[in-house]
């Protein structure tokens, strides 16, 4: 069975499932890629991992690798080696030097495990093949996704434009009056819109830096308390903030 080296792609949070997340793993070297849909908790014990965050007590993944070092073991890698009925199965294989162990798990917690092992994350090739999405489809999905959005927007405004009709007054001259007041409207939010820009044109480099030095103290703050989902917003904040800049 052939089998592909893959890599975390991304983590964010997923609009369609509340408190879920997307789990993207790409192929090491080539296009296709993997979302699966992972929980908040796994989604945190993942990234914190990655963004080498501390936590003070140690995390169940934390003490798995703990207990297995302890007794001179280690992961050599983990696979995700099926899918069935929208579920992934992996697979974490373990080995103390002699023997090689192969323990079941969900694939989220087999990921969790394997960067804090520095291990490779794996799949065969029968599961990218099923579930992986090319460049070419994600487009598609994406464009879909816009032209549904556009189409839901346009009935809403078809349905506004029928309550105006339906409520509209036969005096010829209060409808000019109320045409007149719009106009006033619109002009006083066009106006609006364009101080506002030019307010947020004005902000410099040392405010987004005095921002993010703020955004760190409380991104340490919370991973103190242990409040890794806070940390993790803060953390998207910051990267937010970077990314603008």
């Amino acid at each position: 069975m052939k089998i592909i080296d893959l890599e975390i792609y991304d983590i964010s949070l997923n609009g369609g499932s509340s408190g879920a997340y997307v789990m993207v793993l790409v192929e090491k070297g080539g296009e296709r890629k993997i979302p699966i849909l992972i929980g908040g908790s796994e989604a945190q014990y993942i990234a914190i991992e990655l963004e080498n965050m501390k936590p003070s007590r140690p995390l169940t993944h934390d003490l798995f690798k703990s207990t297995l070092t302890s007794f001179d073991m280690k992961v050599t890698e983990v696979v995700i080696f099926d899918y069935k009925e929208g579920v992934f199965f992996a697979k974490i294989v373990v080995t103390d030097g002699e023997k090689i162990v192969e323990v079941d798990s969900r694939s989220s917690d087999a990921v969790a495990i394997a960067v804090r092992f520095r291990a490779p994350i794996r799949c065969y090739e029968s599961v990218l093949k099923t579930t992986g999405i090319t460049p070419a489809e994600e487009a598609e999905l994406n464009k879909a996704e816009e032209e549904e959005e556009f189409e839901e927007f346009v009935d809403e405004f078809d349905d506004d434009d029928d309550h105006v009709e339906e409520n509209e007054d036969d005096d010829e001259f209060e409808g000019f009056e109320q045409d007149l007041e719009s106009t006033e409207i619109v002009d006083e939010e066009s106006s609006t819109i364009e101080d506002v820009k030019g307010v947020v044109d004005m902000i410099d480099e040392d405010l987004k830096k005095r921002k993010i030095l703020e955004l760190q103290k409380n991104l340490n703050d919370a991973i103190s308390n242990e409040d890794y989902e806070s940390a993790s917003q803060i953390r998207d904040h910051i990267e937010k903030i970077n990314s603008e800049s």
